[in-house]
């Protein structure tokens, strides 16, 4: 199958077959893929959380609608951004990237301090809105690398954020929850929206072309 013919075969799977478990390799290549993504100005501003345990799972489903997909998959991610941008976390990312590259440059320094200078003066709810929208670059990345893997998921953003990041005791690490998504392999015979056609709109009405 062709990337696009994976693209075709993924939706977003309403009931998971709780007896399958996604295989440790596939889960690993999509989170390899989630980790090498981009993000802006490369400092990764958001974890990925996997939840296998069962019992942290049915606290989950009651404040997501009872959406079954959370314990009938097999692995949850849960996407959770910094709460803000610090300096602490701004000088770790590019302490690292020049420890990697092993050099210094006056572009990447200067790059450094504005961002310094910019980042942690803003409102806290404006850096975590910042640092929310890279999540959607991880979250995209991470449902074609699902789609390629031929392994179901299913984006969830229904669901309180606040009450999850008391379940996952996300405020003291920082963080705050943005998305969910459920990896496993569909249940056929229950899944209502399997056998639907694909709708989306069609190329002339989605694509400009501006030459």
């Amino acid at each position: 199958m062709s990337l696009i013919d994976k693209l075709q075969w993924r939706y977003a799977t309403k009931k998971m077959d709780p007896a399958k478990v996604v295989p440790q390799d596939k889960v690993d290549q999509i989170l390899e893929a989630i980790r090498l993504t981009a993000s802006s100005s490369g400092l990764q501003p958001y974890e990925v959380l996997v939840i296998t345990n069962k019992e942290i799972r049915e606290k989950i489903k009651p404040i997501a609608n009872g959406q079954s997909q959370i314990v009938d998959c097999s692995h949850l991610l849960v996407f959770a951004a910094w709460d803000n941008y610090t300096a602490e976390r701004i000088n770790n990312a590019f302490d690292m990237t020049e420890q990697i590259r092993n050099f210094t440059s006056e572009a990447g320094t200067a790059y450094r301090q504005m961002l310094l200078k910019v980042y942690p003066a803003r409102d806290a709810e404006v850096n975590f809105t910042h640092a929310a929208k890279q999540v959607y670059i991880g979250l995209g990345t991470a449902l074609i690398a699902a789609a390629d893997a031929q392994v179901d998921s299913t984006p969830m953003e229904g669901f309180e954020p606040q009450a999850l990041d008391t379940i996952l005791n996300l405020k003291e690490k920082g963080l705050r929850s943005v998305v969910m998504l459920p990896l496993g392999y569909r249940k056929a015979d229950e899944d209502w929206l399997l056998n639907l056609k694909k709708v989306r709109r069609t190329k002339e009405n989605f694509i400009r072309w501006i030459k």
